[in-house]
């Protein structure tokens, strides 16, 4: 079970962005894949969530084929997604930004789901009401977890969730993803290097010019 991705190919633009990627996230453990900018992580966890278009490959979650399914569905079944770029919307409010993922997918247990997040985040908490333009980066990038959580009751992917973070918050987040995979999720982030990875991970892959290579 988990997540399995067999010879997956991704072009935009006539360009090869990626080329027979294979990997696995086994049931709850938690994956590295490392890369420098370019190297295609984006792209490919941009594919796992249905927003990129596939040209080829097989992608297997818990027993589920994602090819054919639309991105909402995927939040459906429990995978979350944090981007690298947070994209929380500025005049909605934290707790709001978080509620976001339950009101796409009419979700029916969204207050539970709720305050089990702010049990795991309760700075996310502590922030709520706030808009999230006045947030910093770092309080951004937790809120931007917090919304992932929503729905990602199986699988997260997390793109680059220790970029441009101070050394306490990086810390802090390390706490949470471990105590995350104890709770059974599994978990899939990128880096562009191992300086937080190797700590942490149980399986670590590395990509550069859209291929995997050995770690």
């Amino acid at each position: 079970m988990g997540l399995s991705i067999r010879n997956l190919s991704v072009t935009i633009a006539e360009a090869q962005i990626l080329s027979g990627v294979s990997l696995h996230v086994p049931s709850h453990a938690l994956v590295g894949l490392i890369g420098r900018n370019g190297a295609g992580k984006t792209t490919f966890l941009r594919s796992v969530m249905g927003l990129t278009y596939i040209r080829a490959g097989e992608m297997i979650h818990d027993g589920i084929s994602l090819r054919g399914v639309p991105p909402y569905r995927r939040a459906k079944i429990g995978i979350g997604y944090m981007p690298e770029d947070r994209r929380l919307v500025p005049e909605l409010t934290v707790e709001e930004n978080v509620l976001l993922p339950a009101w796409a997918t009419s979700l029916s247990d969204e207050t539970d789901r709720l305050r089990w997040i702010y049990r795991l985040l309760p700075e996310v908490e502590k922030f709520s009401s706030r808009k999230a333009i006045q947030l910093s980066g770092g309080q951004q990038k937790l809120v931007a977890l917090a919304r992932a959580l929503m729905v990602g009751r199986s699988l997260l992917l997390l793109d680059e969730p220790f970029e441009g973070v101070a050394p306490v918050l990086a810390q802090r987040l390390i706490e949470v993803l471990v105590k995350l995979k104890g709770e059974g999720l599994s978990i899939l982030l990128s880096e562009s290097d191992a300086s937080h990875s190797s700590r942490l991970v149980d399986r670590l892959y590395a990509i550069e010019r859209g291929k995997i290579e050995k770690a």
